[in-house]
């Protein structure tokens, strides 16, 4: 009997696993030197694109373009330009992705975006833009050479009004152009598999990636989720009671079993991509991802060195 028989994810090897990283343009000194960090960690395990957040009311625009160029001219690493067609004219946003096009990005990831205002603000579009995340998508896909990866949402998106038109629009970003879906964050994977399989009844046969967040401050995470319309289930909020004064180490590895716990269900229910939403931090993430099977190339590569030089003297 193969001892890894019955689960999938108790036999990860490297390359099983294909993994995803999203960033926010850093707003100080400071700050960016926690993003390069946390670049330079995650680099070396290869993943498929980074991604690189667009902030509410397209506030980061210059700050994005410019670390998605630093990442193109210093790193081997893809990066996916984040694009939402909040505040500006169609020219403007026009602009952006030939901009894109121009130093090489091949990927970016279109969203309509969140209001100037705000969250939960009501959506007022640019009289001269692009009215919707769809008309994006057909504005990036008419310019063409890119891969335009859209967003998903498991547990529906908040101004949908039910689950059928929230796939129903999926499918007419998928129309319009899009080549890959990644999911909102979520923490109860049933809702990610149900979605999965509604998805597919739907016709809709594009990579859908499961979005993840590893948990590094609950408060913060629950705020997030408060505001995407993603649940914390009762079981999720238990785990953290009372860590509030427990020192940072302890609430790190509470956090890294629990990202762990969720990755290796969704590992052993056939899922074998992950985006991770990293808040430019790499601790967390890198931890899952070793899990994962997932080894740094450097470490690979002076494996097999000495590997090479063992069969040498062998």
């Amino acid at each position: 009997m193969n001892k890894w028989e019955g689960r999938k994810s108790r036999g990860l090897e490297q390359g099983d696993i294909k993994v995803s990283f999203e960033f926010f343009p850093p707003k100080s000194d400071k700050m960016e030197q926690r993003l390069w960090q946390a670049i330079s960690k995650l680099a070396p395990l290869d993943p498929q694109f980074v991604s690189v957040t667009y902030g509410a009311g397209g506030s980061t625009r210059t700050r994005t373009h410019a670390t998605v160029s630093r990442i193109l001219q210093e790193t081997n690493l893809l990066p996916a330009a984040h694009l939402t067609c909040v505040g500006a004219t169609k020219d403007e946003v026009n602009e952006v992705i030939n901009d894109y096009k121009s130093v090489g990005v091949k990927h970016i990831v279109a969203l309509r975006g969140d209001p100037v205002e705000g969250v939960g603000e009501t959506y007022q579009p640019h009289p001269d833009g692009y009215q919707s995340s769809i008309e994006l998508i057909e504005g990036i896909s008419n310019i063409g050479g890119f891969d335009i990866l859209v967003s998903a949402y498991p547990e529906q998106h908040p101004e949908s009004p039910n689950r059928a038109a929230d796939i129903d629009w999926l499918k007419r970003k998928v129309d319009a152009g899009a080549t890959t879906a990644i999911t909102q964050f979520f923490f109860d994977n049933e809702f990610f598999l149900r979605y999965l399989d509604d998805v597919r009844a739907a016709g809709i046969n594009i990579p859908i990636t499961p979005g993840i967040i590893p948990i590094a401050n609950f408060q913060q995470v629950r705020k997030f989720a408060d505001m995407t319309g993603a649940s914390i289930p009762n079981w999720l909020a238990h785990r953290f009671d009372g860590l509030e004064n427990e020192d940072e180490d302890t609430r790190q590895m509470v956090a890294a079993a629990i990202g762990a716990e969720q990755v290796m269900e969704l590992v052993d229910e056939g899922i074998k991509e992950f985006h991770f939403y990293t808040l430019n931090k790499a601790k967390l993430v890198y931890a899952i991802c070793h899990l994962l099977g997932l080894r740094s190339s450097s470490v690979l590569s002076n494996a097999s060195s000495v590997l090479s030089n063992e069969g040498a003297q062998a």
